[in-house]
């Protein structure tokens, strides 16, 4: 019994009919459809305020608004970021300052439960 053309096997072996593979296509760079999705988004925003505002400009106003205020947000914590390391390290310099002491007072005891025995 021979079986239709739609049924056959494809010459390069067991890869099952030709209904049930998968398409090999590639997606393209993934970068690239992150840029694109990014790009349709700021799209749909611009134009989703522009109807709310009723006018471009001032839609422009208000996301530039959120922009700056985005903005001023990562100065001021940006500049709070050198004085944050340095008390991180001050407070780690002084645990370790405890943890050394604590690790020669046991050191001390240990060594002179030692000698007693």
């Amino acid at each position: 019994m021979r079986f239709p053309e739609p049924v056959r096997m494809a010459d390069d072996g067991d890869h099952g009919p030709v209904w049930a593979r998968r398409s090999r296509r590639s997606s393209g760079n993934p970068l690239i459809g992150l840029l694109v999705t990014l790009l349709a988004l700021f799209g749909a925003v611009t134009l989703v305020m522009s109807i709310k505002e009723r006018s471009i400009s001032a839609g422009g106003a208000v996301m530039d608004g959120w922009v700056s205020g985005a903005w001023n947000g990562v100065r001021s914590l940006a500049g709070q970021a050198p004085e944050a390391a340095e008390k991180a390290a001050d407070e780690a310099g002084a645990a370790a300052a405890k943890t050394g002491d604590a690790l020669q007072a046991g050191a001390r005891s240990a060594a002179d439960e030692i000698k007693k025995s």
